[in-house]
């Protein structure tokens, strides 16, 4: 499937035939559309100090237009969603009903009109005892000065991009944190210059940003889908569009960010296009949007 003449003009060329036919499936029937996106490194910039993060002061705007035009929009991200709604400014002006945000790795979504809901059945009591027992590990392990916790409600992560050597930081704390995720039932989602303990959803409902796009793609009865991300948590989202594709829904992988960095080749590999970061996406979705309209 090509796009058409006026449109092809607006809009970048995907590198594959499959993110070809995605991106043009979406501009054929975009009522029939989804674009997902990551928040940070996608939306926003990646940051030393998450707490410090801002979007990209277009995103907001380029979501609630695009909105307008395509079927769903979903921000789909590792952070609480109700957070990320405020940082994108969708708490104090309410996004269309077609927006959502789906919040630690599928665990929970809100949206303007309930607020946020949280998955069923998911016991989040090794949560609590992993913030007794972590910064235990870390002082026993000997973490490096520098290295810090974030505690998003529902799970923990500890970045090393402080620390004077991230990377042997991050090669110091994967076996022992990974341990310790087996022992409490949790999960184990390295990122980038970040390991997060989180909880594995349930035996029905795992919780990863691939069962949460297609969970969605199948709630809105989508046709096509794209997907934005840039770290290694975006990986199941990619994962899950090959597997879209298969069940006959028209696909598009974009990463954002630079595709040499190391720790996070693997998500980049499997993209269909490149764009240079959240300035990059913003353009990408007012040009989308653009061509949805043409």
């Amino acid at each position: 499937m090509a796009l058409p003449e006026p449109v092809s003009s607006l809009l970048p060329v995907p590198a594959t035939a499959a993110g070809r036919d995605g991106l043009a499936a979406i501009v054929a029937n975009p009522v029939r559309a989804l674009i997902g996106l990551d928040f940070d490194g996608t939306l926003a910039p990646m940051t030393v100090d998450p707490a410090a993060t801002l979007a990209h002061p277009d995103a907001a705007p380029a979501i609630r237009r695009l909105a307008a035009s395509v079927g769903t929009v979903a921000v789909i991200t590792g952070r609480p969603s109700e957070i990320a709604a405020v940082m994108l400014g969708f708490t104090a002006v309410a996004p269309p009903p077609n927006v959502f945000v789906v919040g630690h790795y599928g665990l929970e979504s809100w949206t303007s009109s309930a607020g946020v809901v949280r998955l069923a059945g998911v016991d989040l009591g090794p949560i609590d005892v992993l913030r007794t027992e972590l910064p235990m590990l870390l002082r026993d392990v000997g973490a490096p000065v520098g290295t810090a916790v974030e505690d998003k409600g529902a799970s923990l992560a500890v970045h090393v991009r402080r620390t004077e050597d991230p990377r042997s930081a991050m090669e110091l704390l994967q076996a022992p944190l990974a341990q310790l995720a087996a022992v409490r039932g949790l999960r184990l989602e390295p990122g980038r210059l970040v390991l997060e303990l989180r909880p594995r959803g349930t035996q029905t409902n795992r919780t990863d940003k691939g069962t949460a796009l297609t969970s969605l793609v199948h709630a809105r009865a989508a046709r096509s889908v794209c997907y934005v991300g840039d770290d290694l948590g975006d990986l199941a989202a990619f994962e899950a569009l090959a597997d879209l594709r298969v069940a006959g829904v028209a696909a598009l992988g974009i990463f954002s960010g630079a595709i040499d960095l190391p720790e996070v080749a693997v998500v980049a590999a499997r993209a269909d296009l490149n764009l240079a970061g959240p300035g990059a996406v913003v353009g990408f979705l007012d040009a989308l949007q653009r061509g949805v309209r043409a």
